[in-house]
């Protein structure tokens, strides 16, 4: 199979698992630019894990929640597409829990932070926009 294929099995599932829109994911995979081992060190000393850039902040969390080392955690989420694309899905569900606003979800995957959050709220729905992927409300 594919990576491509293997890449939209993941996020299928992952979708399904999280109870998310499919191309949400697809936008932010898309916004993140990331790639199975791939590693970004952040301004902040942080890094971005893999196809949709898991900051290593969730680290601590997902070895804690998975009973594996914090360096096998890392392994997992940085090299494995699935864990990476379901790691994400995890993420923005809380998010959407929290917010009850999947837009507002959306950014706080990215940042907290207004600034940066609502710059990479609109970046991934513009990508939507543009695959075709969401459609925007006629008036």
């Amino acid at each position: 199979m594919s990576a491509t294929k293997i890449l939209a099995a993941c996020m299928m599932l992952a979708a399904q698992t999280y109870d998310l829109p499919p191309a949400v994911l697809v936008g932010i995979y898309k916004a993140e630019g990331g790639q199975p081992g791939m590693e970004m060190k952040n301004k902040n000393g942080t890094y971005d894990l893999g196809p949709m850039q898991i900051n290593t902040t969730w680290i601590p969390q997902l070895a804690e929640k998975w009973d594996v080392s914090r360096d096998t955690a890392r392994t997992w989420v940085r090299d494995d597409v699935c864990t990476n694309v379901g790691v994400a899905a995890w993420i923005l569900r809380s998010h959407l829990e929290e917010t009850g606003n999947i837009t507002q979800a959306i950014a706080h995957y990215h940042s907290r932070t207004p600034i940066h959050g609502t710059k990479y709220k609109t970046r991934v729905i513009s990508i939507l926009k543009n695959q075709g992927l969401v459609q925007q409300a006629q008036r």
